[in-house]
Formats: C-alpha cells, sequence, structure tokens
C-alpha cells in the first residue's frame, strides 16, 4: 500500500509537535498515525532519512494516535452504558450515564493528582540542587571467606528440598510468587485479582531500539513534546480542568542494569547475576534479599511505580530510584506496567517470547515500534545465536572436576546422575571439536546427528538435562564455588566477580541443540591453532519473529536506511497480504542543491573501468588509478572525506600498495605521502580502538588553528579510511565540516563461499521452491527454480546494500548540512543496484555520471564546493 491510498480522505491532523514539522515528517507522522488506526495487524516499514527527526516524529504520531484512541473508547464506553439501559425511563438512563462519567472523571483526577504531585515534588528538589540519596554500599554486610561447612551454599539441593510447583521453573518460593501475584509482578499476575484499573485493558506502546544509548536519546525526545488528556471533552463537567495530560513512560531491562544488590551485581556476567537472583527468593534461601518486594515495603513499591510513572524516567533514573526507595528496580518496575503509556526496552527482551514472558510482556493487541530496523534479521538471529569453543570446554571439563571432589560424596540421586550426563555431553563436545581440528577447511557446516553421536550424547534425554541444569542452578552454583575455591588458593580475598561464565555459555548452546529446526544451522569454525569452536545459527527470522507480527496490533519498522525494503516483506512477513503492509521512503529535509552524488565508473571514456569484485581488485594498475582519484577529490573537497571499502583485508592490500614507490615511475612521489600531504590520512584498523581515532581525526578538521584552511595551508582537513560494516560505518555521525564527502569503495558482497552463506541460499532457494510449489503449482520447474535462485540472489544483494546505504547515511545529519557522496565501482550505475539505493540519494544522483569520468567529477564537485559558504571561508 502506498502513501496516497492511505492518506486518502483523512483530515489533517495536529501531532503536538514542538517546532513546526517539516513536509517530510508530516508525510512520516501520517504514515505512522494511519497504520495504527488501521490496526488489525498492520506492518509499516517506514524509511527517514539520519537528521530528518524520526524519533520526534514517531513520538508525536504514536502519542497523538493513542491520546485519540483512548478518547475515543472513553467516548464509546458510555454510549455502551446507555444502551445497556435503553428500555428504561430517561431519567434512570441520565442517572446512570452521569454516574459513569464521574466514575471514569473521578478515577483519571486521582491518578493524575497523585503523578502531579510527584512532578511537582521531583520539580522542586531540581530547583534546589537536591541529589538523590544514594545507597551506602559499605553499610552492606561484607562477606568474608567461606569455609568448612558454609561450602555448602555451592551444594546442589536435594529433590524433595526443592519448593518448586508443579510447572514452575522460575526458581520463586510459594509465598513469593503469591504476594508477586498481589502485586501484579511478571508471569505471576493473577487476572482475577488484578486492580478495577482505568489503565489495565489500555493499549500500550512498546518501543525498541538496537543499543542501551538509543534508548536514552529516545527517551530525551520523549519529554520534548506535550500531549492534550485523553479524557474526551463529553465527559468533563464545565467546571473540570483537563490540562496537558504528562506522558505515562516506562524503561524495561535486565536485572544486570537494575539489580541494586551489591552481593549479586558484583558477579558481573548476566547469566550468573539471574541464577544467584531467583536463588535468593528461594524459600529455604537463609539470606533472602532485602530489596526484592513483599509486604513490608508494599508502600515502597507503591511509590516506586507512581515516581516511575510521574518523571519519564531512563533506565539510570529507575536504578538511582531503586536505591533511593531500597526497592528493587527490577521487579518493583513491572508495577508500573499496567499504567504506562509506552514501554521502552532492548531487542532482545521483546524479541525473544521467553524474556517477554519473564516481564509479563504482552504484546496482544498493542503497538511495536522498532526504530534503527534495518538491522532487524540480523538481531533476531543474534538473540538466538548460541556459540561453545573447545577452550570453553576444556574449562567446564575441570570446573566439573574441581566440584565433584569437593561435593562428589554429597550428591545423591538425581543430582549424582545429573552431573554425571553433563560431564558426558561436556566430553562428547569437547572430543568431537579436538577431531574436527584436524579437518582441512577453516570452517564448515556440522551434521547434528554425527555430533550427538559423539560419546552417545544422543541417549541423553537433552530437554530434561537442560531444564535440571536451569532448575537447579548447577552453572551457577559450579562456577560460583570455583571461583571461590580459586581465589582463596591465590590467597587474594573474595573474588568480586565470576570468571568466564562458560558453564552458561555451554547451557546456552545446548538449548539451541534441543531446539534445531529447518531454520537454524551449526557450523564449525578454527579460531586459531589449537581453539575450535561450534556455533548455532539461525537462517530465517520468519517464525521468531511471527510470535511478535502476529499479536501486535500494529508493527512499526523504522529506520534512517531500511532500503531495499524487499527482504523486510520476504522474510519478516512472508505470508502477509500486501493490503497489511505499509511501506514508505521520505526524502531529506535538505534542499537538492546540498546533495551531490556521483557514480565514478572509470577515470575517463576510454579507460579500464573500477571494478572491485573479489577477481579484479587486486590489479594494482586500479588500486593506484584508486589512489589518484582519491588525491583528486581530496583537492576539491574541503575538510573531512570519509572512504568505505568493502572489508578490513582489502584497505590493508591498498594501503600497502599506496606505500610503494613506483616502479616505472621511481622518482615521483609515492601516493601515500602525497595524499598525507593534502589531508591528515587516518585509518580504521580491525580491533583497534574507533574511538581514538575518530578523535585524531575531529582534531585534525576542528583542532589547530580553530580549523581554518587558506592557500597556505599545507594541509586541508582529513581523510579517514574505514571499512563498510565497521565500527565507523553505523551509528556515528560524521555532520558538517567532519563529512564533506563520503566515498565508497566497491560493492561489499559477503564470502559467498563462506558455510554460513552457503546455507542461507541453500535455505532461501528450498524454501522459494516449496513456496512456489504450493502457490503456484502449475508453474513449470524450471522456472521454480530460476524464482528460487533469484530469490537468493536478491538476499545476497540486499545484505551488500543496506550495508552501503548504512555507510552513505554518515553524512548529511541535518537541515543544513551538505555533502558530496561518490560511488567508485562500474556496478553503481546498473539500474538494479541503483534501484536498491534510498530514495533521497537517487533523488541526488548526477544525471550521466556513470559514462562520465574523473575530469567530468571533479568539475562537479569543485562547483558544488564553490557554491557553499563554509566556515573556512568566514
Amino acid at each position: 500500500m502506498n502513501m496516497d491510498e492511505m492518506t486518502e480522505g483523512v483530515g489533517k491532523i495536529d501531532f503536538h509537535h514542538p517546532y513546526t514539522p517539516y513536509d517530510v515528517q508530516e508525510e512520516f507522522m501520517n504514515a505512522v498515525y494511519n497504520i495504527l488506526e488501521r490496526g488489525d495487524g498492520q506492518i509499516g516499514i517506514l524509511e527517514s532519512p539520519t537528521g530528518t527527526g524520526k524519533s520526534l516524529s514517531l513520538i508525536c504520531a504514536a502519542l497523538t494516535w493513542l491520546r485519540n484512541h483512548k478518547r475515543s473508547r472513553f467516548e464509546n464506553s458510555v454510549t455502551e452504558a446507555a444502551t445497556e439501559f435503553k428500555d428504561e425511563p430517561d431519567w434512570i438512563v441520565n442517572q446512570m450515564l452521569k454516574r459513569k462519567r464521574e466514575e471514569i472523571l473521578k478515577q483519571w483526577e486521582e491518578r493524575e493528582a497523585r503523578l502531579k504531585k510527584i512532578r511537582a515534588k521531583e520539580k522542586l528538589m531540581e530547583e534546589r540542587g537536591a541529589k538523590r540519596r544514594r545507597l551506602d554500599d559499605n553499610n552492606t554486610r561484607k562477606h568474608g571467606k567461606a569455609t568448612g561447612d558454609e561450602d555448602d551454599e555451592w551444594l546442589l539441593d536435594q529433590e524433595d528440598d526443592t519448593s518448586q510447583g508443579d510447572g514452575n521453573t522460575s526458581g520463586f518460593s510459594k509465598e513469593t510468587r503469591d504476594l508477586m501475584g498481589k502485586l501484579g509482578l511478571g508471569t505471576f499476575h493473577a487476572k482475577e485479582e488484578e486492580e478495577k484499573d482505568m489503565s489495565k485493558n489500555e493499549i500500550k506502546i512498546y518501543y525498541t531500539s538496537r543499543t542501551h544509548s538509543q534508548l536514552t536519546q529516545f527517551i530525551s525526545e520523549l519529554r520534548r513534546p506535550t500531549f492534550p488528556s485523553s479524557l474526551p471533552d463529553s465527559l468533563l463537567d464545565d467546571d473540570s480542568s483537563t490540562e496537558s495530560e504528562g506522558i505515562r513512560h516506562l524503561p524495561l531491562s535486565s536485572r544486570q542494569r537494575l539489580c541494586i544488590n551489591p552481593s549479586v551485581s558484583r558477579l558481573g556476567s548476566l547469566p550468573a547475576i539471574n541464577d544467584r537472583c531467583t536463588e535468593l527468593q528461594q524459600s529455604k534461601t537463609k539470606d533472602k534479599c532485602q530489596f526484592v518486594p513483599n509486604a513490608d515495603n508494599l508502600s515502597l513499591t507503591h511509590q516506586f511505580r507512581d515516581n516511575a510513572l510521574a518523571t519519564l524516567p531512563d533506565i539510570e533514573d529507575l536504578f538511582e530510584l531503586g536505591k533511593k526507595l531500597q526497592v528493587c528496580p527490577y521487579y518493583a518496575s513491572r508495577t508500573a506496567v499496567p499504567g504506562a503509556e509506552i514501554i521502552t526496552l532492548p531487542y532482545p527482551l521483546l524479541l525473544q517470547k521467553t524474556a517477554r514472558d519473564a516481564l509479563g510482556i504482552e504484546l496482544e493487541g498493542n503497538v511495536v515500534i522498532i526504530d534503527e530496523a534495518h538491522n532487524i534479521m540480523d538481531a533476531v538471529a543474534n538473540v538466538y545465536a548460541s556459540a561453545v569453543s573447545l577452550s570453553e570446554l576444556k574449562r567446564a571439563r575441570q570446573m566439573l572436576g574441581v566440584y565433584v571432589k569437593k561435593f562428589g560424596k554429597k550428591l545423591k540421586g538425581e543430582n549424582r546422575v545429573m552431573v554425571a550426563q553433563v560431564a558426558r555431553v561436556v566430553d562428547g563436545l569437547k572430543d568431537w571439536l579436538e577431531n574436527a581440528l584436524g579437518l582441512k577447511n577453516e570452517q564448515g557446516i556440522v551434521d547434528p546427528n554425527v555430533l550427538l553421536k559423539s560419546k552417545g550424547i544422543d541417549q541423553i534425554n537433552m530437554y530434561k538435562l537442560i531444564q535440571y541444569i536451569q532448575d537447579s542452578k548447577l552453572a551457577y552454583k559450579i562456577e560460583g564455588y570455583v571461583a571461590q575455591a580459586e581465589s582463596q588458593a591465590t590467597d587474594d580475598g573474595p573474588a568480586t566477580s565470576r570468571s568466564t561464565p562458560v558453564l552458561h555459555t555451554l547451557l546456552s548452546f545446548l538449548v539451541s541443540l534441543n531446539n534445531l529446526s529447518s531454520e537454524g544451522r551449526i557450523f564449525y569454525h578454527k579460531v586459531s591453532q589449537d581453539d575450535i569452536k561450534l556455533s548455532y545459527l539461525l537462517l530465517s527470522p520468519t517464525h521468531a519473529f511471527s510470535s511478535v507480527a502476529s499479536s501486535a496490533r500494529a508493527v512499526i519498522l523504522a529506520g534512517g536506511t531500511m532500503s531495499p525494503f524487499e527482504d523486510y516483506t520476504a522474510h519478516l512477513f512472508p505470508g502477509l497480504a500486501e493490503n497489511k503492509i505499509t511501506t514508505v521512503s521520505c526524502g531529506h529535509v535538505i534542499p537538492s542543491s546540498n546533495l551531490c552524488v556521483w557514480t565514478l565508473s572509470s577515470p575517463g571514456p576510454k579507460t579500464v573501468e573500477f571494478e572491485f569484485s573479489f577477481q579484479k581488485r587486486s590489479d594494482k594498475s586500479m588500486i593506484s588509478r584508486l589512489g589518484l582519484a582519491i588525491l583528486n577529490i581530496c583537492t576539491a573537497v574541503p575538510d573531512g572525506v570519509v572512504v568505505f571499502f568493502p572489508s578490513y583485508g582489502y584497505l590493508d592490500e591498498v594501503v600497502a600498495a599506496w606505500s610503494e614507490a613506483s616502479t616505472s615511475q621511481p622518482k615521483s612521489q609515492v601516493l601515500w605521502d602525497r595524499l598525507q600531504a593534502k589531508k591528515a590520512v587516518f585509518r580504521e584498523t580491525k580491533g583497534g580502538s574507533s574511538d581514538e581515532v575518530l578523535e585524531q581525526y575531529t582534531e585534525a578538521i576542528l583542532g589547530g588553528d580553530n580549523g581554518t584552511t587558506n592557500s597556505n595551508s599545507r594541509r586541508n582537513g582529513a581523510l579517514l579510511l574505514s571499512v563498510v560494516g565497521g565500527k565507523m560505518s553505523e551509528g556515528i555521525n560524521f555532520s558538517d565540516r567532519l563529512g564533506r564527502c563520503v566515498v565508497v569503495v566497491g560493492l561489499p558482497y559477503p564470502n559467498i563461499n563462506s558455510p554460513d552463506w552457503k546455507a542461507h541460499i541453500e535455505y532461501i532457494e528450498s524454501t522459494t521452491l516449496e513456496r512456489l510449489k504450493s502457490t503456484s503449482p502449475s508453474m513449470p520447474r524450471g522456472e521454480s527454480v530460476a524464482a528460487a535462485k533469484q530469490a537468493a540472489r536478491d538476499f545476497y544483494e540486499n545484505a551488500c546494500m543496506r550495508a552501503v546505504n548504512q555507510s552513505i547515511g554518515r553524512a548529511i545529519r541535518h537541515q543544513n548540512d551538505y555533502a558530496a557522496i561518490v560511488l567508485v565501482d562500474r556496478r553503481f550505475g546498473t539500474e538494479r543496484i541503483r534501484q536498491k539505493l534510498p530514495g533521497w540519494i537517487r533523488g541526488g544522483l548526477a544525471e550521466g555520471s556513470q559514462n562520465q569520468g574523473l575530469g567530468q567529477m571533479m568539475g562537479k564537485l569543485s562547483g558544488f564546493f564553490r557554491g557553499k559558504k563554509t566556515p573556512a571561508a568566514t
């Protein structure tokens, strides 16, 4: 569905944007609003370039719709109440409607008054400069070395010692579960005991993004706009006042970010923190966590809830609030879920069903907004990925030995059997990997049936073993005891953090191994001469993402560079009807005169074309011509030039070639020296510090003599050599003088001969054939095969172009910014590749540039930058 069809007949909407929105922002907000209004499983795939205010547009559109939707629902609830009394006299109907209005209004006013009071108090504290009270960690009980019987804290519980009920895998005691049910915490929420609050069935917006910093930035944007009340005027008396209603926002995160118990948070790794936390909820535990919500701190828990809903907090604010009130923010935050309008959370907590269940997140009928969604398919795969190496298995086996030596005689019944089975699984996987070290190939696909035959692992009930490891906290207890024992052995005192959680790593891999499907594959990869690892990779996100897409009222995938769109429809929503999917690619906020895009196919009309394919890119003469082209670009472009190469290996190869003296002209200056004479040159290195390089690059452009350049200056700005898919290609802001020109060298296709890409291609071809067989049974076999191969090729090519588009998007970050973009490779001139560029880039392409050479490009670039008033000219 296109934008014109969707907005037809829709009046102008006030989105309560804090500024006067651009036309592209209006277009974007209208698209979001209409997708949410249509509901019924609608999907929106929306592209809005970085610098166009995407986050604020998402907020304004989504919350405007939500408030309007609530107003409509309140009005409908009164109308429905009236129909129930349609046979009654008018005075009874009027009385009942009046009572209904008063009931809704009273609940709304009480809640808003409570939150308003908290906001006023918070503001007063800020004005007085009061600082949040911090929990004094020094007052917490210090633990000395455990000796003698105190080691028994690491001993596995006997089967009849556990107090877990049937089907309970949470590790909470019955008493704690009952209390949490009353508090409305997580999955223990008892529906029949829910407080009859006006917010319990309200639609929520779940917003997720890739990184913690992106979520924090979104929350800061959330504080900018104000929105009208969710109550309609028809429910208000003449003397009622409904000024703007505050946004009720709640951030959710893992225990790793929210735990305020020092003895737990110091464990470092998330699995260890999770296990220790749940262990402290067991009824038999002597030293229970003092911060978990209970009958004694119920008022503090409610105070936490109201503060969270009143103050638009980020994760750090929730953490500090928990410390201030001495109540666990991880659990207490769940009491705020029913009253929240918008909930922010990182990718893994939304994309994984088990994580959603643990947090009590219900997507049914709610709205899901996924920002930075260009990498959503990779994010889904990463959530379900797992790996274990030979070195980790050796360490796990050694830890098991230490543990059994200490507690072997105390292990009874099931514990003895299960610990032996874990050792057998470790031995089997270790044995297979040790043999695989002798394989000729560095990496390859592993047949799970062959893997499981090693040491008879296939004879073990893997599901039961995994369940046992999770319920008994085996990994935590073994790693905890070994870390303590090793700490005592070295006389360094108590360990403040755990060693690498290898048994938790093993558990994650076993979970993947036990849930193998047609969508996943296992690979081996040689890490070094002595080490090798097994990894599980999800080849398709379709099934994993379906639990999100099929539940939500609407799902918005938004990003700065979503092009090309085909992958999302083909691999996230393959069976969805076309009228359920809306795709929108917004233009940029900059005028067209602020962008110059050039395809450099060759240095000149009669010279060999640039083609940086794997087969041709090592040609020394082509590398030399590329260097001369970049040298010319550096002459015409002021300030910062960023060049993206296909890989770190190729960047190393190019720099080495540029650093060599010419054999044909031995007295000529080395190209690398000529580049350095023109601009300060920096390069990204694999595994190196990108922050340090970026700082030096920025200093070279903006520092020095106030960053000014003139004809007497030896250098004019800086040149940064980076890699597509590297640290500089995503999340880095090359605005203004830092990115006056972005150069992309070649097309960074993934290695199609790698085992994982071979598996991807085979999977797409086979699933496409199956789908065509069922949807188009009359299609000839030859056509089906050709269509399947084309689908795989498109996926492969789209992966390349998404990476290119991300790199291009580093430049032009706001309305007044300007930059040139140079695409160096003849293949960028083909229609197929051009169509996979974002619309705003295609619009800036110099017509026919692919048929012209370096001379014409230099004329275009020189004219473009002459027409700009740069800081250097002032």
